[in-house]
């Protein structure tokens, strides 16, 4: 497999890239569409694994890609195109060494395996979550049925587009980085207004039961398709991308070892939910709301991130390196000038939420208390 991704992304780019003159760097179409194409279908096969045996490895593969795309973009000089040839060259070898089948073991496929699953998982457990939980605290267990309605079907959904890829079209890197980016954009702007209702409902203790029943009252069937809309996509933009790692990670001889780590994977996440499910149902409506809140709003920026790095990957979006800024990937952080600014946008729409809702709050409250002294007048 190595060598397959040496011959599918250093060929492609090589090929084109040392002989180019002056001119043909600046016909981007030329370069930019066959570099794009054998990072994704080339790279982007084998991350799992890749991650596996040295995530950092992985990592320094994703950011020679996005400057060397950058620098031709940027119409730099040949020396210098040939320069990030020749650094991303030396990556791919050290991947071709790392991927060498006798030195794969069944603890790396087992660790590849888990941590695949809990990484691409858990953040669209922890929206499942909370979601099931403020129902729960809302006593519509009723609508409870949509979302386990929606992320049952991203599942499948994400199985039987995993079965049409395969057998009947064929389905780019691009188009599924496209995918992955495009839903995790449309599950942050989501979330954004999620995040910031929660925050507004949490404030004040004094109006903890009106929230209780005008949440109750609320959820019509129109809102609860919604929250199944919700559940499908959080669950559907991860669930295509795991079962690619897994075909990607999976063979006869490391099968037991693959499907162990699942397992194990499966286990911690379901230990996972049911903690935080218990802990939720146990807390006042008030405080789970305004945890939850901070919960949604650090996975906006976290999508938000990742859904920029994504598009950018596609062509999609444009790619300006940051040299020696930090790469989290975790909090879908990545040394880019355009992923910093959404993180940063999306961070100060938040900011600005949760200041109109305190600042709503303060005047309720004031009302509140002035309200019996214009009462008592009248009545004098």
């Amino acid at each position: 497999m190595a060598g397959e991704l040496h011959a599918i992304v250093g060929k492609q780019i090589l090929l084109r890239c040392t002989a180019l003159t002056d001119q043909a760097v600046q016909n981007l179409d030329d370069v930019l569409a066959p570099q794009t194409t054998a990072n994704l279908d080339g790279v982007e096969s084998i991350e799992p694994l890749l991650a596996a045996h040295d995530n950092a490895l992985k990592a320094r593969i994703e950011g020679a890609m996005g400057e060397l795309r950058a620098a031709i973009k940027g119409g730099a000089a040949v020396e210098n195109v040939r320069a990030q040839v020749k650094a991303l060259d030396g990556v791919l070898g050290d991947a071709e060494a790392a991927l060498d089948p006798h030195r794969a073991t069944a603890s790396a496929s087992f660790f590849g395996a888990f941590t695949v699953l809990l990484h691409e998982a858990l953040e669209a457990l922890l929206i499942v979550v909370v979601m099931l939980t403020m129902l729960h605290n809302a006593e519509r267990q009723d609508v409870e049925v949509y979302v386990h309605g929606g992320w049952i079907s991203a599942l499948v959904a994400g199985a039987l587009t995993w079965a049409v890829a395969t057998y009947l079209i064929s389905i780019s890197g691009a188009d599924r980085e496209f995918t992955e980016g495009f839903g995790s954009l449309l599950a942050a702007v989501v979330l954004l207004w999620v995040g910031i209702w929660m925050h507004g409902k949490s404030q004040a203790d004094a109006w903890q039961r009106y929230i209780r029943d005008k949440l109750g009252h609320a959820l019509s069937r129109k809102s609860a398709w919604g929250l199944f809309g919700l559940a499908f996509v959080v669950v559907y933009r991860e669930a295509f991308e795991t079962i690619l790692f897994y075909v990607a990670i999976w063979n006869e001889e490391n099968a037991g070892a693959v499907l162990a780590g699942a397992g194990a994977a499966v286990v911690v996440l379901a230990v996972i939910a049911r903690a935080l499910m218990r802990y939720g149902r146990a807390l006042p409506v008030g405080k789970f709301l305004a945890y939850s809140s901070i919960l949604i709003a650090v996975l906006c920026v976290v999508l938000m991130g990742k859904g920029v790095s994504a598009l950018q990957e596609a062509g999609w979006l444009p790619v300006d390196p940051l040299a020696g800024f930090l790469r989290v990937e975790v909090l879908g952080l990545y040394p880019t000038v355009e992923g910093i600014i959404a993180q940063v946008a999306m961070a100060a729409l938040l900011l600005i939420g949760f200041w109109h809702n305190q600042h709503a709050t303060r005047g309720r409250l004031g009302q509140a208390r002035v309200r019996p002294r214009w009462e008592m007048k009248a009545h004098s």
